[in-house]
């Protein structure tokens, strides 16, 4: 039986709006193996200014080779897969592939190392880049095209979006949403895009299945969360079409970019705490990893705690350590990012996916929140501060679903009432009546 060859390819890995050298990646297939290796750069650790990318890497000279933990992990190092297409993303490139296949049976089988590279260089989640040996950057437009569309672009992509959930794309659809998927999020059909001030922002669609404005959803989320005292991502509703056929795009500013359009270095709190996807990992553990490499732990663990209660009575429940981020600020030092990806589920129970702490489990009530306090550096009376913010933001919230902001319509309140109208916001009136 013939040995299969096997398939290597190395991607310098480079940092920040001037693309520093960070050090080289190493992607290697053989069969339906597939692993990597990373190597900081010589540079890059002499630099006063370096720090460990990822909290899985080790900051040091030599090449670390890793595999992924499980199917459903990457081969790459945490922070370098977090800039990776998320699952919308994968499907375009996918659609993209099989098309070009047909016309072409030799075109090789996609690999993860090709769903990395596919991301635009412009709009990749973080700081960090990926380079050609002949010092292009991974993918970039052609000179004179745009590669991150423009607000006035957004219905276009609506649209091929809408083509590609239909199976009804052509091949014109799927070039012009080549790229444009972004890493922070899941299936849901969304975009990258440059808002009217030309800032970087996630354009998320309406999608085909939806039985309720889950965009409009989100943007009131993010809303409640601000007035909740939450570091949230900044959100509005953009509507498409015409009146009586309007299309909710929710816009949500990107947090990973200054105002200088520089570059801020990004993990996910899956990253950050060297976690497989088939594990289950607790907020206390998110809690130790924020004192271990945070910049101002007391603050980021008793803001996480606020977060955690607001999860539970807007019935969050798509908490995976994907939905949780963190931002460099210096010397391998990190905050706790805004919160983004919230959403109300009135259709599911409210058990958070995240456990509290290994003892605890997953996340059902909040009197099992205030025993966990200390935890977080709060004492009962913080705490019980602290819910009773966040009980007044979310006990607002049809005031603020039907605002200008959020759009929802009177009729629509009921589709979302049992996500914010629950035993659990009683027993947080009861406990704050005390």
């Amino acid at each position: 039986m013939a040995v299969v060859a096997p398939f290597r390819q190395q991607v310098q890995l480079c940092i920040g709006k001037a693309g520093l050298p960070v050090g080289s990646l190493v992607y290697v297939r053989q069969g339906r193996r597939e692993n990597s290796a990373f190597a900081y750069d010589e540079g890059w650790l002499a630099s006063p200014a370096r720090f460990n990318v990822s909290a899985d890497l080790q900051l040091m000279a030599g090449h670390q080779p890793h595999e992924a933990a499980s199917p459903h992990d990457s081969v790459f190092y945490g922070a370098i897969a977090d800039t990776a297409p998320d699952a919308w993303g994968r499907r375009v490139i996918a659609r993209d592939h099989a098309k070009r296949r047909k016309a072409d049976p030799q075109l090789p089988a996609l690999t993860e190392l090709d769903y990395l590279l596919a991301v635009d260089d412009f709009s990749r989640v973080g700081a960090l880049r990926l380079r050609h040996p002949d010092g292009t950057w991974h993918r970039t437009a052609a000179k004179g095209r745009r590669s991150t569309p423009p607000l006035i672009e957004l219905e276009r992509i609506y649209q091929a979006s809408r083509a590609v959930e239909r199976g009804q794309e052509t091949a014109e659809d799927l070039r012009y949403l080549q790229g444009k998927g972004t890493s922070l999020g899941g299936m849901r059909p969304k975009c990258t895009m440059l808002d009217e001030d030309g800032r970087l922002a996630i354009g998320k669609f309406p999608s085909v299945g939806d039985t309720r404005s889950v965009t409009r959803g989100e943007v009131l989320a993010l809303k409640l969360a601000a007035r909740a005292g939450i570091d949230a991502a900044p959100a509005r509703i953009v509507v498409l079409g015409d009146k009586g056929n309007e299309v909710p795009v929710a816009v949500i500013r990107r947090f990973d970019r200054d105002d200088a359009d520089g570059r801020i270095p990004y993990q996910s709190a899956a990253s950050l705490l060297q976690a497989s996807r088939e594990e289950d990992r607790s907020y206390t553990e998110m809690a130790d990893a924020i004192r271990t490499h945070g910049h101002a732990p007391t603050q980021d663990v008793q803001q996480l705690w606020r977060r955690l209660a607001f999860n539970l009575l807007i019935t969050n429940v798509d908490d995976h350590l994907q939905n949780h981020g963190f931002l460099h600020v210096a010397l391998g030092q990190w905050r706790l990012a805004p919160a983004f990806d919230i959403n109300p589920f009135p259709d599911k129970d409210r058990e958070s996916k995240t456990w509290l702490s290994e003892q605890d489990g997953p996340i059902t009530d909040v009197k099992m929140l205030l025993a966990r306090a200390p935890y977080f550096a709060l004492s009962t009376e913080q705490a019980l501060s602290v819910l009773e913010e966040v009980h007044a933001a979310v006990s607002n919230w049809r005031q603020v679903a039907l605002g200008s902001e959020v759009g929802l319509r009177a009729a629509e309140l009921d589709d979302f009432a049992p996500a914010f109208e629950h035993e659990q916001m009683d027993a947080a009136a009861a406990l704050l009546d005390r």
